[in-house]
């Protein structure tokens, strides 16, 4: 059994975790910023971005991806088009099909998001693709600060159950 101390725990990570994006948007408003936020959870990801957009002065906008999505900075300006977003979210990563492929294409074009986009950027991963960014896009994972984590990476989650067991 998992104690209230683990539950409490991951109350305040996850607070700390959200406050700290907070500031990441807050500091990097005006300027192209990359930003990861680990999440594992699609529901924890929504949870926290209603949080943001509540209490936050930017205004944040959201981009959910399609399956179909091919090219990450083409789904971008499609949707936003010619409007700066004080900051933006980006979310579905997990539901590309082609998510080698979009990933590869975004390191490609790493440049352009400099470039045309004065805000910062926020891309919900899991464990999984945040993987794949280390191993298809070494160059674009440089470009972002510390990825903040909304959850306990699986391994570690494993590790706490099975302590939680032989307690």
């Amino acid at each position: 059994m998992i104690s209230l101390s683990n539950s409490e725990n991951s109350t305040v990570s996850s607070t700390a975790a959200t406050n700290r994006l907070a500031r990441a948007i807050m500091v990097s408003s005006g300027e192209f910023s990359l930003i990861l936020a680990c999440c594992n959870s699609v529901e924890r990801q929504q949870q926290v971005l209603n949080v943001l957009i509540e209490f936050s002065s930017a205004d944040i906008q959201e981009i959910l991806l399609s399956p179909a999505a091919d090219t990450l900075y083409a789904a971008i300006t499609t949707t936003i088009g010619t409007t700066q977003p004080e900051a933006l979210m980006v979310r579905g990563l997990e539901s590309v099909v082609e998510i080698n492929q979009l990933i590869i294409s975004t390191n490609i074009m790493r440049d352009e998001f400099r470039k045309q986009f004065r805000f910062p950027l926020v891309l919900w991963v899991n464990d999984e693709i945040l993987c794949k960014l280390v191993w298809l896009a070494p160059d674009l994972k440089d470009w972002a600060a510390s990825t903040i984590r909304f959850d306990i990476p699986h391994n570690q989650l494993v590790e706490s159950e099975q302590q939680a067991i032989r307690a």
